[in-house]
């Protein structure tokens, strides 16, 4: 007997350092600030979702160093799988600060900053420290297509 397909849903999340300032957006929704990211997208690779991602909320351009984590939550709904990248800019261009259908704009600040910012979670201090402070950033590697050859 076939089972159900479970619903899943993939996102890229992108922490944006440069120097010792990280790149925040806020959100449309609630004004929030968080790192960039959203749903990866039918055809689209993590890597893809999370230059685009990046580009559409912050207006900044980065090249991705590589994975901080992946995060696997299972519901009773389905399954939700998101990859937490590191980046960096790869121009001196500044952040977007007219709103539009992706941010309300982005702004970069320093560690000590975040504290007194409206944050969507407490995860986004925590993540912003933690490399900060030297966390392991996985290689891009870690997660490829089905097929792809080995190194």
């Amino acid at each position: 007997m076939a089972r159900s397909p479970i619903p899943s849903w993939y996102f890229a999340l992108v922490v944006v350092r440069l120097g010792n300032r990280f790149l925040l957006v806020q959100e449309l929704q609630n004004s929030h600030w968080y790192f960039p990211g959203g749903r990866v997208e039918v055809g689209e690779t993590f890597r893809e979702a999370a230059k685009r991602e990046t580009l559409e909320e912050s207006g900044i351009r980065v090249g991705l160093e590589g994975i901080l984590r992946i995060e696997h939550t299972p519901l009773l709904s389905g399954t939700r799988l998101r990859v937490i990248f590191v980046a960096t800019p790869l121009e001196d261009a500044p952040p977007k600060t007219t709103p539009d259908q992706h941010s309300l704009g982005a702004k970069w600040f320093l560690l000590s900053e975040l504290k007194g910012l409206s944050l969507r979670g407490v995860e986004v201090w925590d993540i912003c420290n933690a490399i900060a402070n030297g966390a392991l950033i996985y290689p891009l590697n870690l997660i490829e297509m089905e097929g792809t050859a080995f190194i």
